[in-house]
C-alpha cells in the first residue's frame, strides 16, 4: 500500500536505470531549528521529525556498511521524479545522497514501478526504498522501517483576498468547503468539522477549478499537493493555506520513513544515525528549503 501522502503522478513512464551517487553533497552546513528562512524570504516553520532527546548510536565501526543500494520510483514528486534532463531527482533523492555523504559510504539509486518495491527488498535486490510505502501492520510484517523523515498535513486553503483567519469547527460553519470525494480529507471534516458546509468534487482537478471560480471558499486537502499546485502558474497566485496543520495519523497516514528489509538492522540504525545528523546539521533544513519553497506546514 501506498502512503495516503503519495501524490498523482505527473511524470511519463521511463525504463528502469541506476544512478551511482558520486558527487559530493553540495549544501553547505549550517545550525538545525525549528524554524528557518532564506534572506529576505518569509520566515518558514519546519515540522520536528526528529526528537533531540533521542540520539541513534553511531553506527558500529566494525560492521560498517560498504554501500547502501536504494531503490525509488519516479512518479512521487517533489520526492522522486524525473526532470527536463531526464535524471531522478527530488526531496527522496537528494536526501538519499546526504545519508550516503553522513556514512561516508557509496550508494546507488535503482528506479523500480511501486510494485516491484518491496519483493526488491525481501529478495536482496536492493537495501533500502525511499518511495513513501506506507506503514501499516502488513507492511511492518514484511519490512523494517527506519525513523519518520516526512509528514505531509492536510491543509485549507482559500483565495487571498478572503482573508479568512483562524480555522475552527465553530468559525468554519457559514464557509462552503470543498473537498475530494471519499477521500480521507472528507471523512475527517465530517468527524471534526461536522458543522462545515461540504462541497464533494469528483477529483483535485474540479475542487481547484471551484476555489478558483469562487465556488467554494475553502478546500482541503494533501498540504503537499496543494503547495505544488500553489507554486505553478495553473494557480494563478490565487491562493494561501489558512489554519492548520492536521496530521492525525488515522486519516492521512504515519507519514515517509525509509523501508528495508525485515531484520536488516545494520542497514536500518545506520540510516536512523545519519537522519539524525543531518537535523542536527542543518541539512534537513536546507533540503526542506530548497524542496518546498512554500511550505507545508
Amino acid at each position: 500500500m501506498r502512503y495516503s501522502g503519495r501524490f498523482s503522478k505527473q511524470c511519463g513512464a521511463f525504463a528502469a536505470t541506476a544512478v551511482l551517487f558520486l558527487l559530493a553533497f553540495a549544501v553547505p552546513p549550517s545550525r538545525g531549528a525549528e524554524t528557518a528562512a532564506k534572506p529576505g524570504a518569509t520566515r518558514i516553520t519546519l515540522p520536528g521529525f526528529f526528537d533531540p532527546r533521542r540520539r541513534p548510536d553511531r553506527p558500529d565501526p566494525s560492521r560498517a556498511l560498504i554501500q547502501i543500494r536504494f531503490i525509488a520510483t519516479d512518479d512521487f514528486p517533489p520526492f522522486s521524479f524525473r526532470g527536463a534532463d531526464g535524471q531522478v531527482m527530488g526531496f527522496d533523492v537528494d536526501l538519499a545522497r546526504a545519508i550516503c555523504q553522513e556514512l561516508a559510504v557509496q550508494c546507488t539509486l535503482e528506479v523500480k514501478p511501486f510494485d516491484a518495491l518491496i519483493p526488491a527488498l525481501e529478495d536482496g535486490q536492493a537495501d533500502a526504498a525511499v518511495a513513501g510505502i506506507a506503514m501499516t501492520p502488513a507492511s511492518r510484517a514484511k519490512l523494517d522501517f527506519s525513523d519518520r523523515y516526512f509528514r505531509s498535513p492536510a491543509r485549507f486553503l482559500a483565495r487571498r483576498e478572503r482573508g479568512i483567519g483562524a480555522i475552527t469547527p465553530e468559525t468554519i460553519g457559514p464557509l462552503a468547503v470543498g473537498v475530494v470525494a471519499g477521500t480521507a480529507h472528507e471523512a475527517y471534516l465530517k468527524s471534526f468539522f461536522p458543522n462545515a458546509a461540504l462541497r464533494p468534487y469528483p477529483n483535485m482537478d474540479a475542487l481547484r477549478a471551484a476555489l478558483l471560480r469562487g465556488e467554494v471558499e475553502l478546500v482541503f486537502a494533501d498540504g503537499v499537493q496543494s503547495a505544488l499546485w500553489m507554486n505553478s502558474a495553473a494557480a494563478q497566485g490565487c491562493c494561501a493555506f489558512v489554519g492548520g496543520p492536521f496530521t492525525e495519523s488515522r486519516y492521512f497516514g504515519e507519514g515517509l520513513a525509509i523501508a528495508v528489509k525485515s531484520g536488516n538492522d545494520l542497514v536500518r540504525q545506520s540510516i536512523n544515525y545519519a537522519l539524525s545528523q543531518l537535523w542536527e546539521k542543518g541539512l534537513y533544513t536546507d533540503l526542506y528549503l530548497r524542496w518546498f519553497p512554500i511550505s507545508v506546514y
